[in-house]
């Protein structure tokens, strides 16, 4: 991956073997879920109802701007961040450093969309295998998504009754 790496873009700088860790990683995850599962006679839901899909969405969505945006969750990106500035609502902005796979740790943590990703897999994970256990944690990550945008809807009553 040396030659092709190099020139993937302009300045040669995207860490694709680490990419390529990572994605092995999630893939190696999700394979080993599998066979313990099958191994443990788990028996995977005939459907997904769209209720389920919105909560998991909604719980992915939450699980990932917590992962990558959180102050109080700054500890766990730090060995592969660097503060980069403030979001709204309290939220913290992180860039990558480092190169390879700590860079492709990096832009992983510091980007909610990728974040999301994986936060999918892990409650996919978890509702095939405690369907019940993960409504109810969905459903946390979901009050929580709701109490932040009731934050902004108070912080912009707030903000045009003052103007």
């Amino acid at each position: 991956m040396t030659t092709d790496a190099a020139h993937y873009d302009d300045q040669g700088e995207e860490p694709l073997g680490g990419y390529a860790v990572l994605a092995s990683v999630f893939a190696a995850g999700v394979g080993g879920f599998a066979l313990v599962a099958r191994q443990r006679g788990v028996r995977l839901p005939q459907e997904v109802p769209p209720w389920d899909v919105a909560l998991l969405g909604t719980a992915s969505y939450k699980a990932s701007r917590l992962l990558t945006r959180d102050k109080v969750t700054s500890f766990l990106r730090a060995p592969f961040t660097r503060r980069a500035g403030h979001g709204e609502g309290g939220e913290v902005m992180d860039e990558p450093r480092g190169s390879g796979v700590r860079r492709a740790v990096g832009d992983l943590l510091a980007c909610p969309f990728c974040a999301s990703a994986w936060a999918a897999g892990a409650l996919m994970c978890s509702y095939a295998a405690a369907p019940r256990f993960t409504r109810l944690v969905c459903g946390g990550f979901a009050a929580l998504t709701v109490a932040d945008w009731l934050q902004y809807a108070w912080t912009w009553t707030q903000q045009k009754a003052e103007s």
